[in-house]
Formats: C-alpha cells, structure tokens, sequence
C-alpha cells in the first residue's frame, strides 16, 4: 500500500518555498522561487499524484519561513526525512550532510572523509547535486576544497548558495 503524498508550496520573504511529503516524512523540498506556480512544478516533477494540503509540515514552514528572515535555524532534529530510492553512499552522504551546522562550512573532501570515503570527494560532489531536500540537508554549505563557493545545481545556482551562506554569516554574527 503506498503512502499518500502531500504538498504545500508557501510564501517566504525570498520567494515561494516547496515541500512535498507523506504524513510521516520530507520527501522533497524546492528553495524560493518568484512565483508559488514555478515552485510546485519543480517540486512535484517526478513525484508523481500529490495533494495539496496547506498544513503539511507546519512547524517546518514555520522554521522555514523563519531561516529567510535571518533567523538562526537548526533543521536536522525536527523534521523527519525519507531518503528512499537512493544508494546506499548517498544517503550516508546526505545524513552526514545534515549534521553540518548553521552558518559552517565543509569541503567535499571533508564530507568524503566524514563517510569513510577519503578520495569520494568528487562522488560527493555529485550526491549533493541530487539532493531532494536542500536547505533541510543542508548542502549550500558544501564547498570547494580551496575554499571556493563551488557548484549548486538547485534553480537560483550558485548566486542562491552565496546569498544562503552570506545568509547564515549576518544570522551568527548578530548572536
């Protein structure tokens, strides 16, 4: 039996937000967009029939809404995730990816090592390009070895990264 997926798609002071999921977990998430009917179409691409529910994921909205008006905001504990379908070195990946924290920096490399992958840094490159749940698994804040800003595949690229990490910065510094 499968599980009936929901969605939302919402306003935050950076554009309209995605969230797509069951009643248990994220599925998927889309980061700001200018406009709620290009924010749903990336959202639900490949997902197949989802409802609209205007209530799903509440308190993620609430968090959400909150990270773009620079408020500092630690997903990985309060929402619940479902990574099906994935490899088995993404989603340790991308569960090691969540612990980065608000406002910090990691290299590809770095990550790779985390996972007990120390030359994976490229393959982590291209887990973080996949990503069904940017901003909840936080993969802006994966960076080039060097300390370049590196790639970012989400709509928005890598100007979105930089203003997300620029984001957090103001948010940590007026703490």
């Amino acid at each position: 039996m499968s599980k009936v997926i929901k969605y939302t798609v919402f306003r935050t002071k950076w554009g309209f937000f995605g969230l797509a999921g069951t009643e248990l977990a994220l599925l998927r998430t889309s980061l700001p967009l200018p406009a709620a009917d290009k924010a749903k179409c990336q959202l639900l691409t490949g997902l197949g029939t989802a409802r609209y529910d205007g209530n799903l994921f509440q308190t993620a909205q609430q968090q959400i809404t909150a990270y773009f008006e620079g408020s500092y905001v630690n997903f990985s504990p309060d929402i619940p995730i479902l990574l099906d379908g994935l490899s088995w070195f993404a989603h340790l990946v991308l569960t090691a990816c969540r612990d980065i924290s608000f406002g910090q920096t990691i290299s590809y490399g770095q990550l790779a090592k985390k996972v007990g992958s120390p030359t994976a840094g490229r393959a982590v490159g291209r887990v973080m390009a996949q990503n069904p749940l940017p901003l909840i698994i936080p993969c802006h804040r994966v960076v080039r070895s060097d300390g370049k800003i590196g790639g970012f595949s989400s709509v928005g690229g890598v100007s979105l990264k930089k203003r997300m990490l620029e984001l957090e910065r103001r948010t940590l510094s007026k703490r």
